[in-house]
């Protein structure tokens, strides 16, 4: 194992050349390519400004060199070891120890690992949110289709998971700010950024002037989610839904309560909204679904009633105030992979069970949760490793999108700016980047592989 690892690895490194060699060469051929005098036209300078410019750039940069030299130049500052040179651009040694220098943005006209090291964690921060996410609503809801074959779960969560996995996430993105973001609806969340000003002088937890408000929430919220559990408990079916269907009809009331406008359509399909969706959660027999959803419910509904009758002052602290900014673009960015992944799930579980070893099992006697979990179940997350691999690189991708929308100062967005600037450094420093992602992804998903299924070896 160790020496497939080490060949792997070593095996990145001319991978990660021919990815930057074909951006460098893409961008460089592109109608103007990046010479100083593409970056010099259109700016309001004297022509003796102008050309003090463009030897500024020619000899910071290189720009009057041929392509090759541009590149190897390139390629020798990011390396960690390579040559040295002087201010004239002449070698002056090799050093194995004169570190990675990723160059200085043509646009920012600041380094390219300060803005990498300003942007990049805050994709991360979303991916490292939205990737567990996506893999454990995935996998819930495809084990449970797959159990229930062509029953009510199974057929409800196709047509809901389709519908999703169909919905572009620059158009979720942009009808839940239109929504929930915006005074002519629900000014629920804020349309942008990941902080308010004012948080940056906040504290960082949540903070109460009155221990009464905090007595509130906390029993309100606690006889929400006991009411609700002992809902999803009832055996009464048409007891449950009925109830749910009340609670329902109360938030859709509540929301068209908190409109900015009167609109006499919202009191008519919001609480016929609500009514369905939890008389459906209630009605449901996967009791992951029907205790957490309802128990989720009921704690928020006890929370929204706390805040609600407080009478203090409050200051929601940093920690709030940035979990606040990312509900949104959570969700914009993680419903379209678990719609996807839970139809694989379901897929893949079914072929499992049907398989020789599966049928073996229930031959000598194994119960049939005992074969879901202890013989099914790993094999089935195969296909979801194998995903994993490119899920990563996916995503930086995919909050590009997103990161427009809601305005996030992320990679996303620096690729953006990079791009139509034709920022060459910055360019080719996310492309490295994304491209040792995604082969870091696939040597992840080998050694989940062997994890999963001890028959597979690499030795």
């Amino acid at each position: 194992m160790l020496i497939y690892l080490l060949r792997r690895i070593l095996l990145m490194i001319p991978t990660l050349l021919g990815i930057t060699i074909v951006v460098f060469t893409v961008m460089a051929t592109a109608p103007g390519g990046i010479t100083a005098d593409s970056l010099v036209n259109g700016t309001d300078m004297k022509p003796e400004q102008k050309q003090a410019l463009r030897d500024y750039y020619n000899k910071r940069y290189g720009l009057d060199d041929p392509l090759p030299l541009q590149y190897l130049r390139w390629l020798n500052n990011v390396s960690p070891i390579g040559f040295t040179f002087n201010d004239k651009r002449e070698i002056k040694g090799f050093s194995f120890t004169k570190g990675s220098d990723l160059g200085e943005s043509f646009n920012y006209g600041r380094s390219v690992a300060d803005l990498i090291a300003e942007r990049l964690p805050i994709t991360l921060l979303l991916n490292v949110i939205t990737i567990p996410l996506i893999y454990i609503i995935a996998i819930i809801i495809g084990m449970n289709a797959a159990r229930d074959r062509g029953g009510r779960f199974d057929v409800t969560s196709n047509v809901i998971m389709l519908a999703l996995w169909s919905i572009p996430s620059m158009l979720a993105g942009v009808l839940m700010i239109g929504f929930f973001s915006s005074i002519q609806h629900w000014q629920w969340f804020p349309t942008n950024g990941l902080s308010s000003r004012e948080a940056l002088t906040m504290p960082f937890l949540p903070h109460w002037s009155s221990l009464l408000d905090v007595l509130k929430l906390f029993v309100l919220m606690i006889l929400g989610a006991v009411f609700s559990f002992w809902l999803s408990q009832w055996r009464n079916l048409l007891g449950r839904i009925a109830i749910a269907a009340v609670l329902g009809i109360a938030m859709g009331a509540w929301m068209a309560f908190s409109h900015a406008d009167f609109v006499l359509f919202n009191w008519i399909v919001l609480p016929l909204l609500g009514a369905i969706t939890l008389a459906l959660l209630a009605w449901t027999e996967v009791a992951t679904f029907r205790v957490g959803g309802l128990m989720m419910i009921g704690a928020g509904l006890g929370l929204t009633l706390g805040v609600q009758l407080a009478t203090g002052d409050f200051v929601r602290g940093f920690l709030l105030d940035r979990s606040w900014h990312l509900v949104l673009p959570i969700i914009a960015l993680s419903y379209g992979g678990f719609a996807a992944l839970a139809k694989i799930m379901r897929t893949s579980i079914l072929e499992n069970l049907n398989a020789d070893y599966a049928r073996t099992a229930r031959a000598k006697g194994v119960a049939e949760e005992d074969v879901l979990w202890k013989h099914v179940f790993r094999n089935s997350l195969l296909p979801l490793i194998t995903i994993l691999a490119g899920l990563l690189p996916s995503l930086l991708g995919g909050s590009v999108i997103i990161e427009q929308i809601f305005s996030i100062d992320g990679m996303g967005k620096l690729v953006i700016e990079a791009t139509m600037a034709r920022d060459r450094e910055v360019v080719l420093s996310i492309t490295l980047i994304a491209g040792l992602l995604t082969l870091v992804g696939y040597l992840i998903s080998d050694f989940l592989y062997t994890l999963v299924d001890p028959r597979i070896q690499y030795d």
